[in-house]
């Protein structure tokens, strides 16, 4: 046999011995022992499309029960707070006032941090009461909200106050910025947080039978935003920058006199990021969530008319 003829025995042969797929020919023998070149179309048969449907864990209806009346017994309980240091004057008909710059904008920033902070309370409870993670969020949001709107009417019906169009702005931004965080990642580097050192706490307010408790003793408050650094200017960053450290500016007021008098304090501190903590499963995050939101006393630098250094601002 010449070697052309051989090679071209061997070429047959491996045609022969390919798998015949949908796409694939192949060559045909006969069975006389002479071939001839011929071409086949052999389909595997179509595959049965796959049904999976996917199995979510039911909701814990009871656990949801007791969510529902811990929310309805924080709400009276603020209520019967309300009525005796806020709402024990004279009301009437509602009414709309505009106070931006009440207590130097420092209750704004608390309209604004509060509904965030509710909110993530309400999402660790529906969290922990196996309600998908997305659903929650604008369960808890809205129920900050409305825990927060409450109030406000309720202002707006006491003659000494009113319906402040700025805390129902802020509480409407408090409450929308977990759902932003949720469909823009991005926003989870910046972090509102918040100290408290007393001042006033437990001291009679400016109202006749207030006394004050944290939410009201504006002066021992301070808002703060804390920013992952190295997430947002890049990993070149790193080299100069721990991961564990964040960048916080912050907002507090003293000598408020209540008729808009005071004085405003910034700060530029560092902060701690707990998410670097590590501690790890569902428990441990759940407490690094929850104390993401408590600013860490860390050394700062304070800007009123001049420049002060702090070894530690809280």
């Amino acid at each position: 046999m010449s070697k052309k003829a051989l090679l071209l025995f061997l070429f047959l042969v491996s045609f022969r011995l390919l798998p015949q797929i949908d796409s694939g020919k192949s060559l045909q023998f006969e069975n006389n022992g002479n071939f001839r070149i011929g071409l086949s179309y052999d389909p595997l048969p179509a595959l049965e499309p796959l049904n999976i449907k996917p199995e979510f864990p039911k909701p814990d209806y009871l656990l949801l029960g007791g969510l529902g009346t811990a929310y309805l017994g924080s709400i009276a309980a603020i209520h019967l707070y309300q009525s005796n240091a806020w709402w024990s004057g004279r009301t009437g008909k509602f009414r709309v006032i505009e106070d931006w710059d009440y207590a130097l904008w420092v209750d704004k920033l608390g309209h604004f941090y509060s509904p965030v902070i509710l909110a993530h309370g309400f999402s660790v409870g529906l969290e922990a009461a196996k309600v998908d993670y997305g659903t929650g969020i604008w369960i808890s949001s809205a129920a900050a909200l409305l825990f927060q709107l409450y109030v406000e009417v309720y202002d707006g019906f006491a003659q000494d106050w009113g319906f402040s169009t700025g805390d129902a702005v802020m509480d409407v931004a408090g409450a929308a910025y977990p759902v932003l965080q949720y469909y823009y990642p991005v926003l989870y580097n910046f972090h509102p947080r918040f100290s408290y050192w007393p001042v006033k706490l437990g001291k009679e307010g400016h109202n006749p039978g207030q006394n004050l408790i944290v939410v009201d003793d504006y002066e021992g408050q301070k808002f703060w935003l804390s920013m992952r650094v190295n997430n947002l200017f890049g990993k070149g960053f790193e080299k100069i920058w721990p991961d564990f450290l964040m960048l916080s500016v912050g907002y507090g007021v003293r000598d408020l006199d209540g008729r808009g008098g005071g004085k405003s304090d910034f700060y530029i501190a560092l902060d701690l990021d707990y998410e670097q903590i590590p501690l790890y499963g569902s428990f441990w995050q759940m407490l690094k969530n929850s104390f993401g939101f408590i600013k860490f006393p860390m050394p700062a630098i304070r800007i009123n008319n001049g420049v002060a250094f702090f070894g530690f601002a809280f």
